[in-house]
């Protein structure tokens, strides 16, 4: 289940990406099988020696291109181990509403792309978010939780502010809303409760079998109650004096 739309977002193989927070890997391995040079890393070390072992069985499957690449290593968000403009593309999807310094996590993202790369970023969109706080506690007061609800004006603005240039955005995930509501009401670590378990066979279901009357339903639901923000920006090119100047210090 992808938050990024690929068609607002061009990737071409060769592109060197680096998904950060990556978690369990999807927009990863999504990377990886439209031919790019991926690297996704994760604070988690248990999820890290996952995502490789996919990286490798997609590999041993013939599921990426000639010349794509696919690297899983553990990192710190704040202080990522690569060289300044190292990225075509940087990802970082469900990853900043967990982080107490957003703007510093923006600034290194920033650091390592490149001059006219794009970067996307996902977040929980606050309405759906902010019913999931009001009916849950232990929705968000956990470890390693969500800490914040963005704004979509919020988001945009910290963006602008870290040097970026927005260029879309959009709402993702609208059948997913419910079950986290639902999650919420009956208890977040409760599985067992019959309208959890109705609905995530239904999600379950429409993953796997993309159905068009879901398609169709979620795409006009978005908008109002889509699960996910998503905002798409680039790193623009500096002018030629400051470039300069900067070459010379």
């Amino acid at each position: 289940m992808l938050t990024v739309d690929f068609s607002r977002f061009p990737l071409a193989p060769g592109d060197r990406v680096l998904d950060l927070g990556c978690g369990a890997g999807r927009h990863a391995f999504e990377c990886y099988r439209r031919g790019a040079q991926v690297v996704a890393l994760d604070q988690n070390a248990e999820e890290i020696r996952e995502v490789a072992k996919w990286f490798a069985a997609m590999k041993e499957a013939g599921e990426a291109p000639a010349g794509a690449t696919a690297t899983a290593m553990e990192g710190d968000a704040l202080a990522l181990p690569f060289p300044d403009e190292s990225f075509d593309v940087v990802i970082i999807s469900e990853v900043m509403e967990h982080i107490p310094d957003d703007k510093g996590v923006l600034a290194e993202m920033v650091r390592v792309l490149k001059p006219g790369g794009r970067i996307a970023v996902t977040v929980p969109r606050y309405g759906p978010e902010k019913v999931c706080w009001a009916l849950s506690d232990a929705y968000h007061e956990v470890e390693g939780g969500h800490i914040r609800i963005y704004k979509a004006d919020e988001l945009l603005a910290k963006i602008r502010g870290a040097g970026l240039r927005p260029y879309g955005s959009h709402h993702a995930h609208a059948l997913h809303s419910p079950y986290w509501w639902l999650k919420c009401a009956f208890g977040v670590d409760n599985d067992k409760a019959l309208p959890v378990r109705a609905y995530h066979k239904l999600l379950v279901w429409d993953i796997m079998k993309k159905p068009l009357a879901t398609r169709v339903v979620e795409q006009a639901l978005n908008p109002l109650i889509g699960k996910s923000f998503v905002a798409y920006a680039t790193k623009p090119h500096l002018p030629k004096a400051a470039a300069a100047e900067a070459d010379a210090t």
